[in-house]
């Protein structure tokens, strides 16, 4: 007995000494990098009106719950007084209900999405070392955008993101929209409008469509590598791709400074 308790202490002592923690069971793998999980506590109070789920909203998601209602719903200003009662009424909606639910039942676990984003980024900070790696959250909008950047912050929304043979989305969207609506377009489309947010066209209002063409070809060829999968596949991508076949030395980042005259001809 003398000894069981000795082995005991000495495990106490061990805990202790390495700092380990018991974490709790979130249903997510724990890998280096996680989604934010906005998109249960917003689900929580658009289907219940809990109280509690909308303080953490506020409290923990402060830029995220504005950048929603501003700026995605476009229903009014986070201070307005009543906006709490206009979001929970927005979502009363049959369709967007259902929509809640089918988000949360598809995604109740991410862990192949962390899987793919911890992937992605070591490889995105590899060809841009000086590009910071945002926070990622997810959240449910209104079949509007599907991803949304801030500052430090990626969003995407899983309305967006239900799978090409979702009923619903036979009514809105085409068959060629609808194929890029799954789950595994989710990174790729991060990550193209999070190097976008950095490396816009120059002069885009001069732009002729070309030349936005190629540079976001230039961008597509990029989400290519990091994420390990030929996601985009277009003439655009093509070119870039014969292009940096011939010039091997030239690095992502000098990809995209090259002047916009240049139109890969070289």
């Amino acid at each position: 007995m003398n000894k069981f308790y000795l082995i005991v202490a000495l495990i106490l002592m061990l805990c202790i000494g390495c700092e380990w923690r018991l974490k709790p069971n979130t249903g997510d793998a724990d890998d280096s990098f996680a989604v934010e999980r906005y998109d249960r506590v917003q689900s929580l109070y658009l289907t219940t009106g809990d109280f509690s789920a909308l303080q953490q909203m506020s409290i923990n998601y402060p830029i995220q719950t504005r950048t929603l209602i501003e700026d995605v719903l476009k229903i009014g200003n986070v201070n307005d007084p009543e906006i709490n009662t206009k979001f929970l009424n927005f979502y009363q909606d049959t369709t967007l209900q259902t929509i809640i639910n089918e988000a949360e039942q598809q995604y109740a676990n991410m862990d192949d999405i962390n899987k793919d984003f911890t992937r992605t980024f070591e490889r995105l900070h590899k060809s841009f070392p000086g590009m910071e790696i945002p926070k990622v959250y997810a959240q449910i909008g209104s079949l509007d955008q599907s991803v949304i950047v801030g500052d430090k912050y990626v969003g995407f929304s899983l309305d967006k993101y239900l799978g090409k043979n979702y009923p619903l989305y036979e009514k809105f969207y085409p068959e060629q929209q609808r194929s890029l609506m799954t789950r595994q377009m989710i990174v790729p489309d991060c990550i193209l409008f999070y190097i976008l947010s950095h490396y816009p066209l120059p002069n885009y209002g001069k732009a002729t469509q070309q030349q936005c063409d190629l540079h976001m070809g230039k961008i597509q060829w990029i989400v290519n590598n990091v994420t390990g999968r030929k996601v985009f596949a277009n003439k655009f991508v093509a070119t870039v791709a014969r292009y940096m076949k011939k010039h091997s030395g030239l690095t992502d980042q000098e990809l995209l400074t090259l002047p916009v005259s240049d139109e890969l001809s070289n």
